[in-house]
């Protein structure tokens, strides 16, 4: 390596947090925090890595694309045939992080995850692009393919399929909703002494807001 990985290192110092500057709810401090990243025009910043763990207590991280924001949850869709939807079958339990370098922050969630409703991922699946629709009946995601030709061969299958048709929802597709009792802020600050904003819900729905040390 060209590099000392040991050496490597940023020191940030754009902002700071603190409890008076948070909102109380823990979902319009995100909503907020996530303008401020659209407004700095940062690549995707909808990107967030989901963390999932299988039946033999192994986790396992990929980056899905956020797709909705609300006093519920935050909602993302998939295949349920994938690895993280097995996975989510046996443990329906996840963490999501957002990165935003640009801004020296993350967003920390953690929470059980639930399906959403046929209707909904429905109406999602027409908002696709075409050519999505067709990825998703073509590709049996996470399973071992002998080439891409297989990729390729199943969706011109499926475009001669659903040729001068509108494309359905496959049932092995769909939208989970990640409902939070944990949500972290976090704010990099000189030294490596972060700002750190979290929030545990409790049984009857509140939200306490604490600071935690970096």
């Amino acid at each position: 390596m060209q590099h000392n990985l040991k050496e490597l290192r940023k020191e940030y110092s754009m902002a700071m947090l603190d409890e008076l500057h948070t909102n109380a709810d823990p979902i319009l401090q995100f909503k907020k925090w996530f303008q401020e990243a659209m407004d700095a025009q940062i690549i995707e910043p909808y990107a967030m890595t989901i963390s999932t763990v299988n039946s033999a207590h192994r986790p396992s991280s990929r980056v899905v694309l956020l797709r909705d924001v609300s006093e519920e949850g935050f909602s993302f869709y998939t295949n349920y045939l994938s690895r993280k939807g097995q996975d989510l079958a046996v443990n329906p339990f996840a963490a999501v992080n957002f990165f935003w370098p640009d801004l020296e922050r993350q967003v920390r969630i953690e929470g059980k995850i639930v399906p959403l409703e046929a209707g909904i991922s429905d109406a999602y699946f027409a908002s696709r692009p075409r050519g999505s629709q067709i990825g998703a009946w073509s590709s049996p995601q996470s399973e071992i393919i002998d080439s891409r030709k297989v990729l390729e061969d199943a969706v011109e299958n499926y475009i001669h399929q659903f040729e001068g048709k509108d494309v359905d929802r496959p049932q092995h597709w769909g939208g989970y909703c990640l409902i939070p009792d944990y949500i972290e802020f976090w704010q990099g600050r000189e030294s490596r002494l972060h700002d750190r904003i979290c929030y545990f819900q409790h049984s009857d729905g509140s939200w306490v807001r604490s600071r935690l040390a970096p």
